[in-house]
């Protein structure tokens, strides 16, 4: 018996769905297959093999070492592995032990940048069969669960701001390699400013009409494109999705940009704002909404014209609002995040809502009867991990409607209005989740503390480096 049919790991859909991808396979002369799976800051790892190797073992799962679990932004190991417990305090997480990706059929693509190649996207598993607790699809999965028991889906659809750019010196010289490396030398394919003009899209068109095409080739459900107002600047949209969807979607979206982009000769960057003269941070708004598994009516519509959400969605508003400062680490979760919180500009500084107004955090959409309507997180960066954005919504929300709480009157002066700020570092959002006792409880403290070591290790290395802000402000004066 095979590790997938031993521990029930499959479902009907997937087993279909595995069996399409043998075919397909066969019939595309596939010589190998990507296996990656999201690691906890939402990038892609994992391993290429022969495509007749990873169809053999298609339901036997691929070992992968767990020090991938135990990484920061610049890839270093951050726990002490070879200690009893592997710095986790457990005995499956000691000494780079390994365990075992599991493919999820239901994902699988063929790489239109990479014709012979098949992709496939993997859950982490022990070898009894547990989910590996440190795993974020699992998370966002056991979220799913917990709405599915109650007759709802999520819905989510996704609004990315990103740069690309020119490769000028990939800075490939042995001593630029590093933990993390020397960046690349860049230059701009436009200089911005000309927020949604013609004449800007056209000058960025060439690269963005080869990433159309692939993102689309994909099956990724690309609905615009368009150019921010930042030189370099653009936005990709996405059509709505249910379920583990848009999450999956948004860790292939950012992994194949960057690929393709390289392939052309361009360095695309998903991080909120470079350190390059005159650019403009990103964003990730979040759209989201809630259907019924029976109906599939929208449960934030509401029927009576005098109010923009219903009772549900109202409730489900003010969880977001009620735990965004502890919630803050899942959707900005890098040192750099946090530059783009400013007042009076097109990023959020506090915790409020407002009926379509774009200097809140929460930005209510639809109406009355309107089946579109909405909720748009605009707290989101777009290097977050989505597993983490989007189950910290979920849970969130649902707290809001269990308790019934009310999100108070829109912000009509969102920079004005009194409210809860959001956190003004990395440091702050991460001290506020340690001691948040509610997604203790939602994430489990090992998943909790976990992180917080992740992202409080990123934090130290940031802190000692001497910054240029630093050597002009005390070389001369002291």
């Amino acid at each position: 018996m095979t590790f997938v049919a031993r521990h029930a790991l499959w479902s009907d859909e997937q087993r279909d769905a595995a069996s399409r991808m043998r075919r397909l396979v066969e019939d595309k002369n596939l010589e190998v297959i990507r296996l990656a799976f999201p690691d906890q800051h939402g990038i892609l790892r994992g391993k290429t093999i022969i495509a007749s190797e990873a169809i053999a073992s298609l339901e036997s799962g691929c070992s992968i070492t767990t020090t991938m679990l135990a990484k920061d932004t610049s890839h270093r190991t951050v726990f002490p592995v070879f200690t009893a417990g592997g710095g986790f305090g457990m005995k499956e997480m000691e000494g780079a032990a390994d365990v075992l990706m599991v493919p999820d059929p239901t994902t699988f693509r063929v790489l239109p940048w990479a014709p012979t190649t098949g992709w496939v996207l993997c859950d982490l598993h022990f070898q009894d069969g547990r989910p590996v607790p440190f795993a974020t699809r699992s998370l966002y999965r056991k979220a799913l669960d917990e709405l599915a028991s109650r007759g709802h889906d999520f819905v989510a659809g996704l609004e990315v701001e990103f740069h690309i750019f020119k490769l000028d010196d990939a800075h490939m010289r042995p001593e630029d390699a590093g933990q993390p490396g020397t960046p690349p030398s860049v230059s701009l394919l436009s200089h911005g400013y000309q927020y949604l003009t013609e004449q800007r899209f056209d000058q960025m068109e060439p690269v963005l009409e080869i990433l159309r095409r692939d993102i689309v080739a994909l099956g990724l459900p690309l609905r615009s494109v368009e150019v921010e107002f930042g030189p370099s600047q653009c936005e990709f949209t996405f059509a709505p999705k249910k379920g583990l969807e848009p999450a999956d979607n948004m860790v292939l979206f950012r992994s194949a940009v960057k690929q393709i982009a390289r392939r052309h000769g361009y360095h695309a960057t998903f991080m909120c704002r470079p350190k390059l003269p005159n650019v403009f941070a990103s964003g990730w708004h979040l759209h989201q909404s809630i259907v019924s598994r029976a109906t599939g009516e929208n449960q934030f519509m509401a029927k009576d014209g005098g109010e923009p959400l219903s009772a549900f969605g109202r409730a489900w508003l003010a969880g977001l609002l009620d735990h965004a400062h502890a919630s803050t680490v899942f959707t900005t979760p890098t040192i750099n995040g946090y530059k783009r919180y400013r007042s009076y500009s097109l990023a959020p500084d506090r915790a409020i809502w407002g009926r379509d107004n774009r200097g809140v955090m929460i930005r209510v959409l639809g109406g009355a009867n309107d089946a579109a309507t909405r909720l748009e997180n605009r707290i989101g960066e777009p290097a977050a991990n989505p597993y983490l954005y989007m189950a910290s919504q979920i849970l969130s929300g649902l707290d809001g409607v269990d308790r019934k709480l009310d999100p108070g009157p829109s912000a009509d002066t969102p920079y004005e209005t009194k409210a809860p700020l959001l956190p003004k570092s990395l440091r702050d959002a991460v001290s506020a989740l340690k001691d948040d006792p509610f997604f203790r409880d939602k994430f489990g403290p090992e998943f909790v503390d976990y992180y917080t070591h992740i992202k409080n290790a990123e934090i130290d290395r940031f802190l000692s480096e001497v910054t240029d802000w630093e050597h002009r402000e005390y070389f001369e004066a002291f």
